[in-house]
């Protein structure tokens, strides 16, 4: 029997060397030269708000979203933020809603899937998949709720050639497996077989 434990935990270290290299390893400067993904973000958040778009990005590492806040101070790009430790809830869903000039929302995953009504935004970044797909629903969501007059975009950042593109193939190959699991983790990978948990370790240079 494989420790479900520990594939999940090499799939994270994985899976935060896509996001940005200084989260799997400390010594790695957290800038965003270090990123390909995290220089793509940015490019596609300054276009959009440079076009008046309001944008959430979602990430479901906080240590991600805390390098992102550096990032958007230093381009002195205002941003409301949210994740599971933020005590009040209320203040930056309000100043996002009603402030016609604060463009950005930094939100972890998790907590943009409940409770947050946030109809202001009309583009969504998913800045790392996530193993359920109804989670990321969730929080793109958060955006299609009543009073919401405007197309949404949505965006997904994946790294080529790496963990993430493999288990975006595999949640398309295997989604009614992934539509019957409520939470992401172990179970689903419980739910995959060997074959499946290999081609996700394998290094694929095409």
């Amino acid at each position: 029997m494989p420790s479900y434990v520990h594939i999940l935990a090499a799939l994270t270290k994985l899976r935060q060397l896509c996001n940005h290299p200084h989260l799997a390893n400390p010594d790695i400067v957290p800038e965003i030269e270090a990123s390909t993904k995290l220089e793509q973000l940015v490019e596609l958040v300054t276009e959009a708000t440079e076009a008046g778009h309001k944008v959430l990005v979602f990430s479901q590492f906080v240590q991600m979203l805390s390098i992102m806040r550096k990032v958007f101070d230093q381009l002195g790009i205002a941003y409301a933020y949210l994740d599971g430790q933020t005590k009040d809830r209320v203040s930056p869903v309000k100043r996002f809603e009603t402030d016609p000039e604060l463009k950005l929302f930094l939100i972890s995953l998790k907590t943009g899937g409940t409770g947050l009504n946030l109809t202001a935004a009309d583009t969504v970044i998913l800045y790392d998949p996530w193993w359920n797909p109804m989670v990321e629903n969730q929080a793109i969501d958060r955006t299609h709720r009543i009073g919401q007059t405007k197309k949404v975009q949505v965006f997904r950042l994946i790294a080529k050639g790496t963990v993430e593109e493999k288990s975006i193939a595999l949640q398309e190959a295997k989604r009614e497996m992934f539509d019957t699991v409520i939470e992401g983790g172990q179970n689903v990978l419980k739910a995959m077989n060997l074959d499946d948990l290999k081609h996700l370790f394998s290094y694929d240079n095409g």
